[in-house]
């Protein structure tokens, strides 16, 4: 019983470590983009990385692996009959969602201005998220646990 316990605590460790490094991965992965990105259009690389991180569950989501959409954004689709857009690209996908944000009204007011909780009320009170004060709280633990 005492080396199941041992194997099954090991078993379990391994399994977290391994899903800690996925999440790392993910962010490590498009860092750069963000990056890129916040410089371009003046929105903090850390809301445009948390928000994909949040959207695609870490990377994980159907949308992300298979339409290289990382926003759940709605539109013409390649790759199958779903209704979310698809990109050739991620760093594609990055970017139109930067450009949807560059529309909005908020946009001019909040450009270049680095204050996350500035631009996570924005854009929830513009109706991205469905439930803002819960999409903004898992936004928020992104960026705190990945030090974004």
């Amino acid at each position: 019983m005492r080396s199941f316990n041992i194997r099954f605590l090991m078993i379990s460790i391994l399994f977290f470590s391994l899903k800690i490094s996925a999440q790392n991965s993910y962010i490590s992965q498009y860092k750069s983009i963000a990056t890129e990105l916040s410089q371009e259009f003046g929105i903090p690389s850390a809301i445009i990385l948390s928000i994909a991180y949040v959207e695609t569950g870490g990377g994980n989501s159907k949308h992300a692996q298979t339409l290289n959409n990382h926003f759940g954004m709605v539109g013409k689709n390649t790759v199958n009959g779903s209704k979310f857009k698809s990109f050739e690209t991620s760093k594609e996908s990055f970017r139109s969602f930067c450009e949807m944000i560059s529309r909005k009204k908020y946009y001019q007011k909040l450009k270049g201005n680095f204050n996350n909780s500035e631009w996570l009320n924005a854009i929830a009170s513009a109706g991205y998220a469905s439930n803002p004060s819960e999409w903004k709280k898992k936004i928020n633990m992104v960026i705190k646990k990945f030090g974004l």
